[in-house]
């Protein structure tokens, strides 16, 4: 039987009678409308009934969808029998049995045995149900016709198409909700859902940062681009995907758990909360086959209500009671009518009237533009008109935006009735380029898919064939280099190795090379230095934990190798740098620890990756056994053990010097000097033990070296920190470099704002007491030299010296307080007898006495003359 509903509506009384077909052709075969929530195995049915007739075409709700099942039964058939019609994309052999097409694009003036159209609740959706509706109700085939989708459209298909045949079919696997999670913590081949580019990028980067990286999935990619990041997913190159709503679409990826970042979406007029039905549909892509899925909301949202995740599991959803409608009979005599033929009403209470889709906003901005008014004067050039109104936003900006670029093909298209070459080529030829970041190579992305789509109207451009190959050569050039930037910000394949565990991760290959780099799977994750693993590029606790546990295996093997080669290295090959760290091959490995004397530090390991105490104790006993070799060998002047028959009092100074590791003050060693014999002082002489009037020391231990391994020694032993000495002779030295205590043990000695090298003071105070003894003097260049210092130093050092100004009548010159300004060493308790003149020079003493001075008796004596002179007054 074939019906045909005809009526006349309100507003096509104004003009001719509109025939409203809604339901036709219930002869040509079979209509089935197989219906279910997702994974029931739709679409695998309708591939495999279109496959068994001889022709067929099957109608896609999205071009990815459309080249992802294309690819498929190419793959079955051969690319000679299938064909791919989408808006952007045209594959179409001389003699193709089977078309995969998007629902807009599908020919329906080619008829075939087998038609079906999938996704078939679209027919309520604000934006394209009309176009699903009008499949609904018009495109069949001659053998079969089969409408896919959910069973919310049961009630309405039955009515709009009284013969169709109803079939249920049960989800394969169960769906369940599970509690909410945070974002950091999802597991592994989760789906993350969100409604916005912005969020998108953003979940993806969150992800990247703590579990190593993504796909994403957006509409705005390109096939190829889209098949990369789904192939990167699918091979487990990374274990979670980043999308749009737009993997509800029956997409088929092996998705585990679906998390629902945003339940609000922006539907073209407002935000508003996700449907059960929508979440269903979403939710529905966890799970795969006969393997179980879950769902749950992340990003810090408030749970689902109760009733929504009872409706998802249970796969029951409100009945959709209206489906969107848009006249497709249209009025092409003016502009006017035909805008208003899409205003036109359906004639039923299932349908409502489309709102104003995307080509009908193009249409009334396109109106409003003079010359393209002027232009569509006849009938051919309107319907020239909405054929260009109904070229893709692929950039999605406003209307008169997107109404402004179209408008150029129109003018072109009216006045030379094809669009010039040159203009053609000139658009094409500036978006032949792959630089920039994720948003430029987006935003070129949408500009070429419009080209392609303008290149794939052989009626628009010249020489379509050669248009389509170009725009298609750089279609896929922009997308891998958009795979590429997508993976270099949202993919770190090594991340996503190392965040894995158990068997998994043991199973990983990793060694250590040479230089320290620690492999796995070819992917560096740290560095061994010494015997402590750095990580790479770890960008928190979790991450670098992660690295270290899978770098465990082939640390183990590492560790003992590094000890065995640490045992067996030579001396040399150990040192001790001015931190007061051990050192080996570069690497810091231990320092230093208080011990029994000042020479007798102990050794503790640095932070390391030695999991075997037996291995510790090994590298401690290694480097304990070179550090007390080499503080004998630095200090064997002062060897005990070498006596070479030295006295008790000899004995007694080189133990106290050892102490003071090579420098002594004399004040302190009145007695023990005293009882040095000569053959003493010449055994310790030959010792480099050197006796000044104020300090005793050891030459030797004056050098740079020397002083910074004594620093290290005494910082350790009285617990304070290691003072900075220079790697180069310094006579002098900033105050402030060290405390004042630690100076002497350095062998320096505090003076004014600045510390004196010991044997650099003797030779000083040496220079100022000859100066001295000619009188008042001043500071000499040969004084500054001696010590290396400024003339403002040296003058704030001079009364630590024992000078004393020498008064107004001789500004900026010295005395000296005393000798040497300081009381000297008593001769006698230095083993030597007193001089008679000696013992009564000091002031107070019994034998002291002041000596009258006189003058020469020497008649020729110039005071003989003065005393002649005053004797006459």
């Amino acid at each position: 039987m074939r019906v045909r509903g005809i009526f006349t509506c309100p507003a096509a009384r104004r003009g001719p009678d509109i025939e409203i077909m809604t339901v036709i052709d219930t002869r040509r075969g079979r209509i089935r409308a197989v219906l279910g929530p997702t994974n029931t195995g739709k679409t695998h049915l309708a591939i495999e009934r279109m496959l068994g007739h001889s022709s067929g075409m099957i109608g896609f709700p999205l071009r990815l969808l459309a080249r992802e099942n294309y690819d498929r039964i190419c793959a079955l058939k051969g690319a000679s029998s299938v064909a791919l019609i989408t808006g952007e994309e045209k594959i179409i052999p001389a003699h193709p049995k089977w078309y995969i097409c998007t629902v807009e694009a599908m020919p329906l003036d080619r008829f075939v045995d087998f038609l079906a159209i999938d996704e078939i609740q679209l027919c309520a959706d604000r934006d394209r149900g009309h176009i699903f509706t009008d499949r609904l109700l018009h495109a069949r085939g001659r053998d079969e016709t089969m409408f896919l989708g959910s069973d919310t459209m049961a009630p309405l298909v039955k009515q709009l198409v009284p013969d169709v045949e109803i079939e249920s079919r049960p989800r394969f696997s169960t769906l369940s909700y599970t509690s909410p999670k945070k974002l950091t913590r999802l597991p592994r081949r989760t789906a993350v859902v969100a409604f916005s580019v912005n969020e998108v990028y953003a979940m993806a980067e969150t992800i990247r940062q703590h579990r190593g990286g993504t796909a994403v999935v957006l509409g705005a990619l390109s096939p190829r681009t889209r098949n990369a990041q789904v192939a990167m997913y699918q091979a487990g190159e990374v274990d979670y995907l980043v999308a749009t709503d737009a993997i509800g679409m029956g997409l088929n990826m092996d998705v585990d758990h679906v998390a629902f970042a945003s339940i609000r979406k922006f539907d073209g007029q407002h935000m508003r909360a996700l449907t059960p039905a929508e979440v269903g549909q979403i939710a529905g892509r966890a799970g795969r086959h006969m393997n179980d899925g879950t769902f749950s909301v992340t990003n810090n949202l408030r749970d689902f209500d109760e009733d929504i995740v009872e409706a998802v599991e249970n796969h029951e959803f409100q009945q959709i009671p209206k489906i969107y409608w848009r006249n497709r009979r249209l009025d092409f005599k003016s502009p006017k009518l035909l805008l208003r033929s899409l205003q036109t009403n359906p004639n039923r209470a299932e349908l409502m009237r489309s709102r104003v889709a995307e080509d009908h906003q193009t249409l009334m901005a396109l109106m409003r533009d003079e010359d393209i008014m002027l232009r569509a004067d006849a009938p051919d050039r309107i319907r020239l008109l909405w054929e260009i109104c109904q070229v893709p936003d692929f950039r999605k900006v406003t209307p008169d935006l997107h109404a402004e670029l179209v408008s150029g093909f129109y003018t072109r298209l009216c006045d030379h009735d094809r669009l010039p070459d040159d203009w053609v080529a000139d658009h094409i030829r500036k978006l032949d380029r792959t630089d920039g970041d994720i948003d430029v190579l987006t935003a070129r992305l949408a500009k070429i898919r419009t080209w392609a789509y303008v290149s794939h109207r052989s009626s628009w451009v010249r020489d379509s064939d050669h248009w389509q190959e170009r725009t298609r050569v750089i279609e896929d050039a922009i997308s891998d280099a958009l795979h590429e930037q997508l993976m270099q910000r949202f993919v770190d394949k090594r991340a996503t190795l190392i965040g894995r565990g158990g068997k998994e991760r043991q199973s990983l290959l990793s060694s250590v090379a040479k230089d320290g780099r620690v492999m796995i799977e070819g992917h560096m994750v740290g560095r061994l230095n010494g015997f402590r693993f750095q990580p790479d590029r770890a960008r928190d606790t979790r991450e670098a934990k992660n690295l270290h546990a899978a770098a465990a295996p082939a640390l183990v093997l590492e560790m003992q190798s590094r000890t065995a080669r640490l045992e067996r290295a030579v001396n040399k090959d150990i040192k001790l740098n001015p931190l007061g760290r051990l050192v080996w091959e570069d690497n810091e490995i231990a320092s230093l620890k208080k011990g029994d004397n000042p020479l007798g530090p102990q050794v503790t390991l640095l932070a390391n990756d030695i999991v075997d105490s037996s291995l510790q104790t090994r590298v401690v006993n290694r480097l304990e056994s070179w550090l007390k070799g080499m503080i004998e060998a630095r200090f064997s002047q002062l060897n005990l053990d070498k006596d070479h028959g030295l006295t008790a009092p000899a004995r007694g100074i080189l133990f106290q010097l050892r102490e003071g590791m090579g420098s002594l003050a004399i004040a302190d060693l009145q007695q023990s000097i005293k009882a040095l014999s000569q053959d003493d002082r010449k055994a310790l002489g030959k010792r480099g033990v050197r006796f000044g009037t104020q300090w005793i020391f050891v030459d030797r231990y004056l050098k740079p070296d020397m002083i910074r391994l004594r620093a290290v020694l005494w910082a350790v032993w009285s617990g304070v920190e290691i003072p900075a000495i220079p790697n180069r002779a310094r006579p002098s030295l900033p105050l402030d470099y060290a405390p004042s205590e630690i100076w002497p043990r350095l062998g320096y000695v505090a003076k004014g704002p600045l510390a004196l090298r010991q044997d650099r003071l003797e030779h000083l105070l040496a220079t100022l007491r000859a100066a001295a003894r000619k009188g008042p003097f001043a500071i000499d260049g040969d004084m500054l030299k001696t010590v290396g210092c400024s003339q403002e130093n040296m003058v704030a050092m001079m009364k630590d010296l024992g000078t004393k100004p020498a008064g107004p009548e001789h500004p900026d010159c010295y005395l000296m307080r005393g000798k040497t300004g300081r009381k000297q060493p008593n001769r006698a308790k230095m083993g030597r007898k007193p001089s008679k003149n000696a013992q009564n020079s000091v002031p107070g003493s019994k034998g002291h006495r002041r000596k009258k001075k006189t003058v020469s008796e020497s008649p020729n004596s110039p005071f003989a003359a003065l005393k002649e002179l005053f004797d006459k007054q």
